[in-house]
C-alpha cells in the first residue's frame, strides 16, 4: 500500500511538469510561427527550441515514479 501523501506528491510533480511544458511551449510556438512565416528555412532551429521544454514533463514523470516507488 502506497502512502497517500506520496501519491499526491507524485501527482503534483507530474502535473507541474505538464503545466510548465504547456506554458513554455505556448510562447515558443507563437514566436516560432512568426519566424517560420518570414524565414521558412529556419524551421529546424524553431523545432529544436520548441522541443527543449519537453524535458520538463519527462523530469516530472520520472520524479513522480520515483516518489511512488519510494526511492526517496
Amino acid at each position: 500500500m502506497t502512502d497517500p501523501y506520496a501519491t499526491l506528491a507524485a501527482g503534483i510533480a507530474i502535473a507541474g511538469g505538464l503545466i510548465g511544458t504547456g506554458m513554455a511551449q505556448s510562447g515558443i510556438g507563437a514566436a516560432g510561427m512568426g519566424i517560420i512565416a518570414e524565414k521558412p528555412e529556419k524551421f529546424g532551429n524553431v523545432l529544436f527550441f520548441f522541443v527543449i521544454p519537453e524535458t520538463l514533463w519527462i523530469i516530472g514523470f520520472v520524479l513522480g515514479i520515483v516518489l511512488l516507488l519510494g526511492v526517496i
